[in-house]
């Protein structure tokens, strides 16, 4: 063999032993990332759903939310992590049962009075014991399960809520306080199983897509025609929550608050030609065996106990609330009471507003409404009541806003903005849907300026730890425009109570959302907390997502006692 031959030879052996180590340390990397990934971003389980344009896009499910880089990603230290997930720490058998008789019965679950007396004075508490029970009439072994409980008079038109304390054996406790003179029954509603509990919670931390949206994208084609496009639109969420097919997708990032919203790319247009935005179809995650969990028969049921009527006399040493309506201070449980269809709060000392009374409360004020459907009751309210308060065409749906109205005589101006994307609207232009962190940014603030903010309803279709970043961001912007304007009026109205008690829109999910706003806003100074929750969940009224007006024109007598403070 010739030295040149043998110089070759000698590469070559040096490229395929370089090329083999090469490839090996690729390898050995890989295996290090994925494992890092494994243990960092929990086990991914991967979906096929095919889009309406036969795109198959894939889905990832995290089963791990609590990494540092998901908290960085929220916006709030892990300190504040841990501590809201104390708050929402919810029992759970955390097991699948394969058999509809294994779950919470409605009809064998039962609520008793402890130690019932034959009269009690206005102030004091009566105990409820709630035992579970599955459909072979056996006790339950842990908890979970979600029931709301109150203390009601229906001629009396009064009533009160409860908070029901889990204690993870099957058994749970009221306390009820008696806050009327008169008489007054117990009411216990199973909601949701511990085991639909568990079904609703496995899909909220999953990314699977309940709730699609649509995005039209206008522009003009060759020869000047003009071209329209309607395709699926998403929320980019998570390490990797894109939709991964090449180069399948239109990216909106918004720069201030770093949301992410992705819609298919178009055939003919290209992503700067996105016009409107429309909510979509609703998708069910669950198999059959699920959603018999969530039939009619087994969800939101009044449990049998104990139906007597609790006798109620007046208490000579109990005092009214005196303490006057302002930011700062806590929300009790019960944090009011209904009597005689009027809202009795134990907050603070609040007053009923005639239409007179409205207009010279918000005389020289600017009201900034934000949020969804629910604020836009208020702004309708008060248009409605407040002496020539007037909305102004500004050319947007009637429902889907942005709204404003004004009153010239007394410089009054109402403004009502829905939040940014995602939002389960009828169709709306892109650029009428801002985020409320930004629009709160715009704002110079001042005693004039009163903002109210709502943010649930539309949120429950996606992962618990979006709606921390957003609320982080909210928050921040909050704090912001208190820094520059303290003598702003800032109110977090909580979300209420709905008709929907299913996969999409369950109430533990709304809950668990107002958990998370009022903790994040709890040590804010400035800042008032309005827990519509406990008005809407204690009602005669059937529960609505739009509440009927009676307890809207509560909701405002609260607001305006915080406005205007008697």
């Amino acid at each position: 063999m010739s030295k040149t031959a043998s110089t070759n030879s000698s590469v070559n052996r040096f490229t395929v032993r370089g090329i083999c180590l090469v490839a090996l340390l690729l390898w050995t990397l890989t295996c290090l990332i994925t494992v890092w990934k494994f243990l960092d971003g929990g086990l991914i389980i991967t979906f096929q759903h095919p889009s309406p344009g036969s795109l198959s896009i894939t889905r990832q499910i995290h089963s791990n939310v609590s990494s540092t880089n998901l908290v960085l990603d929220m916006g709030i230290s892990e300190k504040e992590w841990d501590r809201l997930q104390k708050a929402l720490d919810w029992a759970s058998s955390n097991q699948e049962i394969t058999e509809l008789k294994l779950s919470t019965s409605p009809v064998h679950t039962t609520f008793s009075i402890v130690g019932l007396n034959k009269t009690y004075r206005v102030g004091q508490k009566i105990n409820v014991i709630i035992t579970a029970r599955d459909h072979n009439k056996n006790l339950k072994s842990y908890g979970g399960d979600f029931f709301q409980a109150k203390l009601f008079n229906s001629k009396l038109k009064a009533s009160v809520f409860g908070k029901v304390d889990d204690h993870r054996n099957g058994t749970y406790t009221v306390d009820l306080l008696l806050p009327w003179e008169g008489q007054a029954q117990v009411s216990v509603r199973l909601v949701h199983s511990s085991e639909v509990v568990h079904i609703i919670k496995k899909y909220r931390d999953s990314s699977f897509p309940r709730s699609l949206y649509y995005g039209y994208f206008e522009g003009s084609g060759p020869k000047g025609i003009r071209i329209k496009e309607k395709v699926e639109c998403s929320l980019k969420w998570g390490s990797d929550g894109s939709w991964t097919k090449g180069n399948c997708c239109c990216e909106y990032k918004d720069v201030k608050t770093g949301t992410e919203w992705q819609c298919e790319r178009p055939n003919k247009l290209t992503c700067d030609k996105w016009v409107h935005h429309e909510r979509g179809a609703l998708k069910d995650p669950s198999n059959k065996f699920e959603q018999e969990l969530f039939s009619r028969k087994l969800t939101n049921v009044d449990i049998p106990g104990d139906n007597h009527n609790i006798n109620v006399v007046q208490n000579p040493t109990s005092n009214g609330k005196s303490v006057k309506c302002r930011s700062g201070l806590t929300t009790p449980v019960p944090a009011g009471f209904y009597f005689k269809d009027v809202w009795k709060s134990f907050v603070c000392n609040t007053q009923e507003f005639s239409p007179a009374q409205m207009g010279n409360c918000l005389k020289n004020k600017i009201v900034y409404l934000f949020g969804d459907s629910t604020t836009r009751q208020w702004f309708e309210y008060l248009e409605k009541k407040v002496p020539g308060l007037k909305r102004m065409d500004l050319h947007t749906p009637r429902t889907g806003g942005p709204l404003m109205a004004v009153e010239l005589k007394n410089n009054i101006i109402v403004h009502w903005k829905p939040h940014g994307v995602p939002l389960r609207f009828t169709k709306m232009l892109i650029t009428d849907l801002h985020y409320i962190s930004n629009d709160i940014d715009e704002i110079a603030g001042g005693a004039h300026a009163v903002v109210v903010i709502t943010f649930c309803a539309h949120l429950v279709f996606h992962p618990l730890t979006f709606y921390v970043h957003e609320v982080a961001k909210i928050r921040q912007a909050v704090l912001a425009l208190l820094s520059r304007a303290p003598a702003t009026t800032v109110i977090i109205k909580s979300g209420n109570t709905g008709g929907f008690k299913n996969i999409f829109q369950s109430d533990w999910l709304a809950l668990q959302l107002n958990t998370v706003m009022k903790e994040m806003f709890s040590d804010i100074n400035g800042v008032v907390y309005l827990d519509i929750w406990q008005m809407t969940s204690c009602h005669y009224l059937r529960e609505n997502i739009h509440p009927g007006p009676v307890i809207i024109a509560n909701q405002i007598n609260m607001f305006l006692s915080y406005v205007c403070p008697p």
